[in-house]
C-alpha cells in the first residue's frame, strides 16, 4: 500500500512539474525580446515574430529590406527603442490581443525623430503551441507611414560662406557663370561642323563632346551642359551662341575677382570626389557637395561650406505630405582676413615672371598683409574647367605654377644670420664690441675638414658683429655657430619655433634645423645653410622681435584674433640688432644699400641660399631680403626669388621689396 500511495505521489509531482515547464509564454515577454532585436536592427530575426496575417502582407526579403532601406537613406544612427515592459498580468482564457505602447528615439539625417505608438500582441497556434505574434503593419516604421506612403528626402543647399580682406573687399563670392550646352535634336544634319566649332570654341575635344552627347540620358529634345563660361568673356558667348544648336543658360558658380593674385592663398572649389567622399562622409558631406580644394577654401572648408537644409517627408497617394523632421538650412559662415589686397596686389606685380614667393606682416601686431605665390594661376578657370591643354601647361610648365611656395620650407641663407647673431648674444657667446681676426676670403676649422672651406664675399679684418652684418660674412656667422656650440645653438633655435608646427590658419611646413653632430654641419647652420629650413611666414615672425624688445610675435591671418607673444631674447639685444639691420641698409658698403630711401629708414637683411649637393659644382642660388621701416615699423616685407644665380643675387629681391614698399610711403 505503501508504495502505491508514493507512486502515486510521484505522479502529481510529475505532473504539477511538467504544468511548469510548459507555462506559455507571455506577450510582454515576446514583444520585450521583438524590441531588443529592433534596437539591434536585427530586422531579419524581427520577422519572425510577426503574426500570419502580417507575413501574408509583406515578404521576409521585403521587410528586412525595407526597413535597412529607410535606415541608411535616412541616415538612422543612435536608435533607441524602448517598452515599459508591465509585470506579470492575468488574461481572460479567450483574450487572444494585447495592445502596449512603446516608444522610440532616434537621430536621422534631418535631426532627431521620437514618436509613441502601440503595437498588437496576437496569440496564435504554430506547430500545436499557443505563442504571441505581433501584428505588423507599416505604422511601426513610422506612425503617419501608412501602407502606400512613400519617404522622401529634399535639400536645402547652404550659401557658401564669402571671403573678404581687412577692408572688406572681396576675395572669393558666389556668382553667376554660363553653362554652354547643346539640344542635339537641333544638330541634325550639321552634327561635324558643329562639334568642330564647339571643340575650338570650348577648348574640348571632339571625344569629349560626343562622350556627353551619347550619355544614357540624352534625349533629342534635352539640353546638354558642355562647358562653363565666364560671363565676361562676351565675346566667345557672341560666338557661341550664333551656333543654332547652342543654347546658355545662368548658373551659380564660386568666383575670383583677384584671379592669379591671390589664387594659391585662396585657393578654389570643385566637385567632391570619391575618395574626398569616403574621407567626409562622417562630417555630413554629400556625393553632390562642392568643396574647397586647396587654399583657404579647403583649410576652412566646413566654415565656409554651411549644412544643408534637409527635410524627410511622408508622400500621400493623394499628393499631400506629412513632414517627418526638417532640418533647416545653415548658411557657411564668411570669413575675414587681416589681408591687405592692395599689398598683395603690389608684391604680386613684382614677382610676376619669376618663381618666388614674397609675404608681409605688421611685425607689432603679427596681421599677415600678404602671401604671395608665383608664377600662379587663375582660380575662375579652376572652377570653369581646365582644358587638357590648359592642364598640362600648368603641369608642365618648370616654374610650377600650381606649387604654393609662401607655406615652403626653403635654406634661408643670411636672412638667418640675425638669430644667430640673436642666440650669441643671449648667450653670452659673444658680444657687439668683440672682433674675429679672419683673413682672406675662406675659412676652415682645420685640417680635419679637408677640402672644406667655408666662403665669403667682402675681405674686412677683424669683423665685429656689425661688419659681420653689414658684410653678410659667412665666416663670422659659422665660427658664432660653433662657439655657440650644438646643443645651445639648436636650444635657442627651438625658442624661435623650429622644430614646431607653427599655430597659423595657412598650413606651413615646419621649419628644421637639420643635423648638427658635425662642426662642418653646425658652422653652415650659422649663416643658414647646412640643413636649416625656414618657410617665408616663420622668417617674418622672427623677425618681429627686434621691433617688440625682444618679444616674438605670433603671426595672425584671421581679422579679430587675440595678439599672442613670447620673449626670445632682451630688448637690449633686440634695440641692438635692430640698429646694426638698419645699416645693412643705410651703410653704403651694406649687402641692401641699394633699397636705402632717405626719408623712410629701412633695416633689413639680404640672403642668397646656395643649392647644390657639394662645394665645389654650380647649383642654383635663391635670393632673399626682408625689410621693415625702424620709425614706423607696422609693415615687415619678405621676398624670395629663385634661380638668382649670375642674375643678379640678392639684389633681385632687395629691388622689388623697394618699389613695394616706395608704392606704399
Amino acid at each position: 500500500m505503501k508504495k502505491i500511495i508514493g507512486l502515486l505521489l510521484m505522479l502529481v509531482l510529475f505532473a504539477v512539474a511538467a504544468a511548469g515547464c510548459s507555462k506559455e509564454p507571455t506577450p510582454q515577454d515576446r514583444f520585450d525580446a521583438y524590441i531588443k532585436l529592433w534596437n539591434e536592427q536585427k530586422f531579419d530575426k524581427m520577422y519572425d515574430y510577426l503574426t500570419e496575417g502580417s507575413k501574408e502582407v509583406i515578404s521576409k526579403e521585403d521587410f528586412t529590406s525595407r526597413y535597412q532601406k529607410i535606415y541608411d537613406d535616412l541616415q538612422i544612427t543612435d536608435l533607441k527603442m524602448t517598452f515599459n515592459k508591465p509585470g506579470e498580468e492575468e488574461l481572460a482564457k479567450d483574450e487572444d490581443t494585447v495592445t502596449y505602447d512603446f516608444s522610440a528615439s532616434m537621430n536621422s539625417i534631418a535631426g532627431e525623430i521620437q514618436f509613441t505608438h502601440k503595437a498588437k500582441m496576437k496569440k496564435e497556434e504554430r506547430d500545436k503551441k499557443n505563442n504571441w505574434y505581433v501584428d505588423w503593419n507599416t505604422t511601426y516604421i513610422f506612425p503617419q507611414l501608412k501602407d502606400g506612403d512613400k519617404i522622401g528626402i529634399s535639400s536645402v543647399k547652404p550659401k557658401r560662406g564669402q571671403i573678404f580682406d581687412r577692408a572688406d573687399n572681396t576675395l572669393a563670392y558666389n556668382g553667376q557663370v554660363y553653362e554652354v550646352g547643346v539640344v542635339p535634336g537641333k544638330m541634325e544634319g550639321q552634327e561635324g561642323p558643329v562639334i568642330a566649332q564647339l571643340s575650338s570654341l570650348l577648348k574640348m575635344t571632339p571625344e569629349q563632346i560626343n562622350k556627353a552627347l551619347t550619355a544614357n540620358w540624352v534625349k533629342p529634345d534635352l539640353f546638354v551642359p558642355l562647358k562653363k563660361v565666364s560671363m565676361d568673356d562676351q565675346e566667345r558667348i557672341a560666338q557661341l551662341i550664333a551656333l543654332e544648336p547652342v543654347q546658355t543658360k545662368k548658373v551659380e558658380a564660386r568666383l575670383y575677382p583677384f584671379k592669379e593674385t591671390a589664387a594659391h592663398l585662396i585657393g578654389y572649389v570643385g566637385s567632391i570626389t570619391a575618395d574626398e567622399l569616403e574621407k567626409l562622409k562622417d562630417k555630413g558631406y554629400t556625393s553632390t557637395d562642392i568643396i574647397g580644394k586647396r587654399g583657404l577654401e579647403e583649410v576652412f572648408d566646413e566654415q565656409l561650406k554651411g549644412k544643408s537644409g534637409v527635410k524627410i517627408t511622408i508622400k500621400k497617394p493623394d499628393g499631400k505630405s506629412e513632414v517627418l523632421a526638417e532640418k533647416p538650412v545653415e548658411d557657411g559662415q564668411d570669413l575675414k582676413l587681416t589681408i591687405d589686397i592692395e599689398l598683395q596686389i603690389k608684391i604680386y606685380n613684382e614677382l610676376a615672371g619669376e618663381a618666388g614667393t614674397g609675404a608681409a606682416i605688421n611685425p607689432v601686431t603679427g596681421e599677415t598683409l600678404a602671401l604671395v605665390s608665383t608664377p600662379s594661376f587663375d582660380p575662375n578657370q579652376a572652377v570653369l574647367g581646365f582644358s587638357t591643354l590648359e592642364w598640362n601647361e600648368l603641369q608642365e610648365n618648370p616654374q610650377k605654377p600650381l606649387t604654393t611656395r609662401f607655406n615652403k620650407a626653403y635654406a634661408p641663407g643670411s636672412v638667418f644670420k640675425p638669430l644667430t647673431a640673436s642666440i650669441g648674444l643671449k648667450n653670452n657667446m659673444i658680444t657687439p664690441e668683440q672682433t674675429m681676426d679672419i683673413k682672406g676670403l675662406k675659412w676652415q676649422k682645420g685640417a680635419s675638414w679637408g677640402n672644406y672651406f667655408i666662403t665669403r664675399v667682402h675681405e674686412a679684418n677683424p669683423v665685429n658683429l656689425e661688419k659681420a652684418l653689414v658684410y653678410s660674412d659667412n665666416i663670422y656667422f659659422a665660427r658664432t655657430a660653433l662657439e655657440i656650440g650644438k646643443d645651445t645653438f639648436s636650444a635657442g633655435l627651438r625658442e624661435f619655433g623650429f622644430e614646431e608646427e607653427l599655430d597659423y590658419p595657412f598650413p606651413l611646413e615646419k621649419s628644421t634645423i637639420g643635423n648638427l653632430d658635425k662642426d662642418i654641419a653646425l658652422a653652415d647652420s650659422g649663416y643658414g645653410q647646412g640643413q636649416i629650413q625656414m618657410s617665408i611666414v616663420h622668417l617674418l615672425q622672427t623677425y618681429t622681435p627686434f621691433v617688440n624688445g625682444g618679444n616674438m610675435i605670433k603671426p595672425s591671418l584671421l581679422l579679430g584674433g587675440e595678439k599672442t607673444e613670447k620673449a626670445v631674447s632682451s630688448p637690449e639685444i633686440a634695440a641692438i640688432l635692430s640698429s646694426q639691420l638698419r645699416k645693412v641698409v643705410g651703410d653704403s658698403e651694406g649687402t641692401a644699400h641699394s633699397a636705402d630711401m632717405a626719408d623712410y629708414p629701412l633695416a633689413g637683411k639680404t640672403g642668397t641660399a646656395e643649392i647644390k649637393q657639394k662645394q665645389g659644382e654650380k647649383g642654383t642660388e635663391n635670393g632673399w631680403f626682408i625689410a621693415y621701416n625702424t620709425n614706423s615699423p607696422n609693415l615687415m616685407v619678405a621676398m624670395m626669388v629663385e634661380n638668382v644665380l649670375d642674375r643678379g643675387g640678392s639684389q633681385i629681391p632687395v629691388k622689388k621689396v623697394k618699389n613695394v614698399i616706395t608704392e606704399l610711403k
